[in-house]
């Protein structure tokens, strides 16, 4: 099975100087191909700094990032990311932003076009192929950049707050989504949210970082994503004691960093 791991990482923005104030120190995670972890913490904690770091986007300053045991050297198709701006095509139809992956990959036009259309029906977009960008819902529209993010079959997805920007109703139901993509694409999931309850929903591990500089404070398995799909309903899983203990836990978490900060 792959592994996402990163290895006693430390980040410091100022590469060249070694006095510089560390964005993460000592940084030790590992994602399993089967695994949906949510990083939680305060603003200023990381969060964002760790995923670029897991994409490859930005060099560790010290420690490595490896998938399969193999250091990261940059972005690659192994990783694939979406972030809270869906970060779409504009003159491309919903289609072709899918296959746009396969065709810088030289994918034949046929081939990529109809792996796109399939992974279209697999995000619930069937109808949607030759609308433009413009003519798209928000959830819809991270509906498609999800699945231009599947189309070059990664091990793994980044998510930076892709649902931050939706309303409340259609991320209530884009959660649900991310569920489903993640159990029937295989791929191990990263996710950064500033959402206790989104945490507890999705994850089936949550990593609470605390600031200055970024660190792992806790980490917290949780099973209400797989009770999700296994049906257990929203209310249910909401209102029930083991929900409110974790969310009080979390909670009490965050908040005691700020008034570490404070004091």
């Amino acid at each position: 099975m792959s592994v996402l791991s990163l290895e006693k990482v430390t980040l410091r923005y100022a590469a060249s100087d070694s006095r510089a104030a560390p964005v993460l120190a000592s940084i030790d995670l590992k994602i399993a191909r089967d695994e949906f972890v949510v990083v939680i913490g305060r603003s200023g904690s990381g969060k964002t700094s760790l995923l670029n770091l897991a994409a490859g986007f930005v060099a560790a300053s010290s420690g490595q990032v490896c998938v399969d045991g193999r250091p990261v050297a940059g972005p690659g198709a192994d990783r694939a990311v979406v972030f809270q701006d869906d970060a779409l095509y504009p003159w491309l139809t919903a289609l072709d932003n899918v296959a746009f992956p396969l065709h810088l990959r030289g994918v034949a036009r046929p081939e990529r076009l109809e792996r796109a259309r399939s992974l279209l029906n697999r995000v619930g977009l069937p109808d949607a192929a030759d609308r433009h960008v413009w003519e798209l819902s928000g959830g819809m529209r991270q509906r498609v950049g999800i699945a231009r993010a599947l189309a070059s079959d990664p091990k793994f997805l980044l998510m930076d707050e892709p649902l931050g920007a939706l309303d409340a109703l259609t991320r209530s139901r884009m959660q649900g989504f991310l569920l489903d993509v993640w159990q029937k694409s295989g791929v191990g999931a990263l996710l950064i949210t500033h959402s206790i309850e989104e945490a507890l929903l999705l994850a089936t591990r949550i990593i609470v970082l605390a600031p200055n500089p970024g660190r792992i404070a806790s980490e917290i398995a949780t099973t209400f994503g797989r009770d999700l799909l296994t049906g257990v309903s929203l209310a249910e899983i909401r209102s029930s004691p083991a929900f409110r203990r974790l969310h009080d836990e979390l909670t009490a978490l965050i908040h005691a960093e700020d008034e570490g900060i404070a004091a």
